[in-house]
């Protein structure tokens, strides 16, 4: 869980991961040089389960996360920023397709604004998907991901805006497949005047890693990039 000036929510974040029903977590919390009281929330829970790691410059949330990836010594390895929760059967529904051979694993999750209760939209994914299928837009939320390290290794984010889909991509290149829980598991938090900007921002974002970090060439890039923004557009309509 990265966390930068998270004081406001950070509580929520954690507490949704106490009530989890599956126990047997370990949570890394890093605080990314905030300045506020995002350190003196996360030590008020009194479980050893819970590590603070205090970073001393400020470094964006890619880096903030692979310190937690780094630190993790778990077999599996999933995801939730410090503004965002988890249902309490989140981890108890994922952890046994891990175990059946699923090495990564995901949910459908809702979207609200300020209130965990006022939900303005869902976001769903087949049961089952691949590498290929992944090119053609994110089919995986980052709060609602997990994935075996011991079997695909650690998978490190680099910056490029969408750094989080470029880790699944190659965590997806390295596992064939990931099945998709059909429940909604988590809930991502946006701001009111956040729901309709962005887009060109992501769009740009999603070019980038066709084109510079896939090496792709224009053509096959283009193919995806206006799959991803029919997809997107789409979405957007329902």
């Amino acid at each position: 869980m990265p966390a930068f000036n998270a004081a406001a929510y950070i509580y929520e974040s954690i507490s949704s991961v106490l009530l989890q029903s599956y126990q047997d977590w370990h949570l890394y919390v890093i605080d990314d040089a905030s300045t506020d009281n995002t350190a003196q929330v996360v030590s008020s829970f009194n479980d050893s389960r819970i590590t603070l790691i205090s970073l001393k410059v400020n470094s964006g949330v890619a880096r903030a996360r692979n310190v937690g990836i780094e630190s993790c010594k778990g077999q599996y390895i999933a995801f939730l920023d410090s503004d965002d929760l988890w249902e309490s059967n989140k981890l108890s529904l994922q952890v046994p397709l891990l175990k059946k051979g699923y090495d990564v694993v995901c949910s459908n999750y809702a979207i609200f604004t300020d209130d965990p209760k006022n939900i303005v939209g869902t976001r769903y994914c087949p049961s089952e998907f691949g590498y290929s299928q992944m090119l053609r837009g994110n089919c995986i939320g980052n709060l609602t991901g997990i994935y075996n390290q011991k079997k695909l290794g650690k998978c490190l984010q680099q910056e490029c805006g969408h750094e989080d889909y470029l880790m699944w991509l190659e965590l997806l290149s390295r596992s064939g497949s990931a099945a998709c829980v059909q429940q909604v598991l988590a809930r991502y938090r946006v701001a009111d005047n956040s729901l309709s900007g962005n887009k060109i921002k992501a769009a740009c974002w999603q070019w980038n890693i066709y084109r510079k970090k896939l090496k792709m060439c224009f053509l096959k890039s283009s193919y995806y990039w206006c799959y991803y923004a029919i997809s997107a557009l789409l979405r957007s309509l329902k």
